[in-house]
């Protein structure tokens, strides 16, 4: 019997990343492509220069299903092997509850919960066939604890977690394993914009960065490439193995403390 060869001897491994040009995304594909791995990015906005030049970058919208088709197709005819997805895609509505529609609503989870459902379910087979793999969603913190004027946010994101642990007992038998990672306030664009909400003080973006830094343990608000090394985590089988099913809180200690504190 032919030996199965080695991760080692294997090509390069390859990684599907969502949402490869916001901020945490652009901070995955760097990361990956620094460890050697091939990466197929997928976003609605352009990349723009500096994308991995072994890569495959997909301009599409993850919240039209048929958009998932037409890209599994690109990634179908650009590789046979796949070693990682990492479900990044996301958009926020930061309003009231009361004051969302059932459009926004509907937009938030088409984006944040529903492609994370399918392009899994297009990736298992070659997850499988490669001998296992690994899926990491990108939750949130706001799934364990949230704020004001996030429902829907907040609601995908807890479903996210959900889908992550029936996901990892389904794919358990063919070695695919599957995580989600909860990131706290990291310093991006959404995070950013959705400052506005009101739920901090100062009258500008740096200052209300100030404001919600002094609110985590750590004194701080992260960085994209924090999240990223915690995610390649969750994707190297030779460092989280035994990890499935489990979330992996990375929030610079913003959900240990109690609020009354």
């Amino acid at each position: 019997m032919k030996k199965k060869p080695t991760s080692e001897a294997r090509p390069s491994r390859v990684a599907l990343i969502t949402g490869a040009s916001g901020g945490i995304g652009r901070a995955i594909v760097a990361l990956f492509a620094e460890k050697g791995w091939i990466v197929i990015g997928v976003d609605r906005h352009p990349f723009g220069p500096g994308f991995p030049s072994n890569g495959l970058f997909i301009q599409a919208n993850v919240g039209i299903p048929d958009s998932i088709c037409a890209i599994w197709e690109q990634v179908a005819a650009f590789t046979g092997q796949l070693d990682a997805l990492v479900n990044n895609a996301a958009v926020q509505v930061s309003k009231p509850l009361v004051e969302t529609s059932v459009q926004e609503w509907d937009d938030v989870m088409g984006n944040n919960l529903r492609p994370a459902f399918l392009l899994s379910k297009l990736s298992y087979p070659l997850l499988k066939s490669n001998g296992g793999g690994a899926i990491i969603n990108i939750s949130s913190v706001h799934a364990i604890a949230t704020s004001r004027s996030v429902a829907a946010y907040a609601a995908s994101k807890g479903g996210l977690l959900a889908l992550t642990r029936a996901m990892a007992i389904e794919f358990a038998p063919d070695n695919v394993r599957v995580n989600a990672l909860l990131p706290g306030a990291v310093d991006t664009p959404m995070l950013r914009a959705g400052l506005s909400r009101g739920h901090l003080g100062g009258d500008t973006v740096q200052l209300r960065l100030e404001n919600l830094a002094c609110k985590t343990v750590s004194g701080k608000v992260g960085e994209p490439s924090e999240i990223a090394h915690a995610i390649y985590f969750l994707a190297d089988s030779t460092q989280s193995s035994f990890m499935t099913g489990q979330m992996l809180v990375v929030d610079g200690g913003a959900t240990c403390r109690l609020s009354t504190e």
